[in-house]
């Protein structure tokens, strides 16, 4: 892989530090933790790791609240730790993504603490105020992703302040040049630092309407996405809150900060869009905006073959020269074991089928920890959930911590995930007969499935850059073909309990690649949840 260019095409693994390894014993995953268990990473087989938070913050939405940009939390360790990290991924070939979450800050920020001192201080204008109506209320119908309006009324500076995610992550105003210089300072400082990319959390969310504009409602007849019903939010349409095309003005200057540095990379996030193919291609098309994006579109309920191949198509067919990214779930989303597969009688074969099929998709791919292993949604009871999320909207949403629970890497007490049995969530119970040592031992595993096929696709160029057809077949069967130059490779996945028999011309002139099915003339038949890769021969 070109190495200015390693990020196209490159497996991405999604690391929540706190749920990874707890190397002190505290109950809670650190930095330390995951330098541990960077030769399993390697093993894996993965480009790049893509590390959450880790910066100080208050932890009321367990970092997603920065209040020290530039620092680590004592709770994940130092900054020299931080910087050991780097130093071991990058020994076993490992690039290092940073979670990047700009749009908004913690309440306990220097930043904020001064700028609500009054209406005239130097960072008065760091963050979105405004007065009141005259009534006193809010001043428009904005609302929060956690519930309510999105404004806070502050006594002291005697104006509101506006949170799109919770009142103690206050949103920084963009429209301020001083707050994009700030920004860049703060990506430069962590570039310096030899970080090899940035996740950018809520890359659509940096600017508002300076008009602070009432959104209208959604119109009924399009999808409610990234949301839950329950959510009022879900019902207005965003168009002045967030999803602002000065967004993608800022966007170039920090490619162009990104520019001064080889080899580095770039993932915007997405939510909250009703048009997600037009965003996504405004922000990676060309070569000075974002190297690519990802959105939630497979983060749905649907599972079938036909609705993936009509988001892949979708997306392919108008990003233009733009790069996307995917992923089947991540630490917000319920997981993909759970969320497709509730009902599958062989849930072993349906995690094979899936691993392989999002990442043999044109794009780069994103595989949250534990994806590997099959990991289902945990089930934590009420009294045990932290999200503040699923705390406000329970039981119609249950929240994220399902997704968020401790990694398991043997079956003890407390999963080697730490030595206390007091962890910040708790283990999984029925995550512990998917244990990493066990799958490791085991050849049939999902783990060693997923190693395997990660193998087969490095001897592939066209399963990494290769541009993607898809092919008519059979009903619940996902036929593509990748292309890169000569190299051509053919992906078909049974995404059904139901035998298929495939019929294709092309068939008779292919020879198998990974997979144990036998190629007939130009027919095939697969097994439920089988893979097949083909090649010309």
């Amino acid at each position: 892989m070109n190495d200015l260019d390693w990020w196209r095409g490159a497996i991405i693994y999604q690391i929540y530090p706190r749920s990874f390894k707890d190397s002190t014993g505290n109950g809670v995953g650190d930095l330390k933790g995951v330098i541990e268990k960077v030769p399993y990473i390697a093993n894996l087989g993965v480009d790049a790791i893509w590390l959450s938070p880790f910066f100080t913050s208050p932890m009321k939405d367990f970092g997603y609240d920065v209040s020290d940009y530039k620092n680590v939390d004592p709770t994940f360790g130092t900054l020299q730790d931080f910087q050991q990290l780097i130093t071991e991924a990058h020994k076993s070939g490992i690039k290092v993504i940073i979670d990047q979450v700009l749009s908004h800050t913690s309440e306990q920020h220097a930043w904020f603490e001064e700028s609500k001192q009054c209406k005239s201080n130097a960072k008065a204008d760091w963050y979105v105020w405004a007065d009141p109506k005259t009534d006193g209320t809010a001043p428009n119908n904005w609302l929060s992703f956690f519930g309510g309006s999105a404004w806070t009324y502050d006594t002291k500076r005697g104006q509101y302040y506006l949170h799109n995610f919770l009142s103690s992550q206050p949103d920084l105003n963009y429209h301020n040049p001083q707050v994009q210089n700030a920004v860049l300072d703060v990506l430069r400082f962590w570039l310096e630092l030899g970080v090899d990319g940035f996740r950018l959390d809520t890359v659509n969310m940096y600017f508002c309407d300076k008009l602070l504009r009432n959104n209208p409602p959604k119109d009924p007849n399009v999808p409610i996405q990234g949301m839950n019903s329950s959510n009022p939010r879900a019902y207005q349409s965003q168009i002045y809150n967030v999803n602002r095309p000065q967004n993608a003005e800022f966007l170039n200057r920090i490619r162009s900060l990104m520019n001064e540095y080889d080899a580095r990379t770039t993932l915007g996030e997405i939510g909250s869009v009703q048009d997600t193919i037009g965003m996504m291609a405004n922000y990676t098309r060309g070569t000075n905006k974002l190297h690519m994006c990802y959105t939630a579109d497979l983060l749905a309920e649907q599972k079938s073959a036909s609705f993936v191949q009509q988001v892949v198509s979708n997306i392919d067919s108008n990003i233009g020269d733009g790069w996307p990214c995917w992923s089947l779930g991540n630490h917000d989303a319920v997981r993909f074991a759970t969320r497709w597969g509730t009902g599958v009688k062989d849930k072993q074969a349906f995690n094979k089928a899936m691993l392989s099929m999002v990442v043999s998709l044109k794009g780069s791919i994103c595989i949250y920890q534990g994806e590997e292993l099959g990991l289902e949604e945990a089930n934590v009871p009420f009294e045990k959930l932290v999200d503040p999320f699923g705390i406000a909207f329970w039981p119609d949403y249950k929240g994220r911590d399902g997704c968020r629970t401790p990694m398991v890497w043997d079956n003890s007490e407390s999963a080697g995930f730490s030595t206390t049995d007091d962890t910040w969530l708790p283990i999984a119970p029925e995550h512990k007969s998917n244990a990493a040592n066990t799958q490791l031992v085991d050849a049939n595993s999902v783990l060693n499935y997923f190693k395997e096929f990660l193998s087969i696709r490095k001897q592939h160029p066209a399963l990494i850059k290769g541009d993607i057809e898809f092919l008519r077949t059979a009903s619940d069967v996902l036929s593509f073909k990748r292309i890169l130059d000569d190299d051509v490779c053919f992906v078909f996945i049974n995404m059904s309990e139901q035998e298929k028999e495939l019929e294709l011309e092309e068939l008779s002139t292919l020879k198998r690649s990974f997979g144990t099915v036998n190629i007939k003339n130009n027919k095939l038949t697969l097994k439920p949840w089988q893979v097949l890769i083909a090649k010309s021969k």
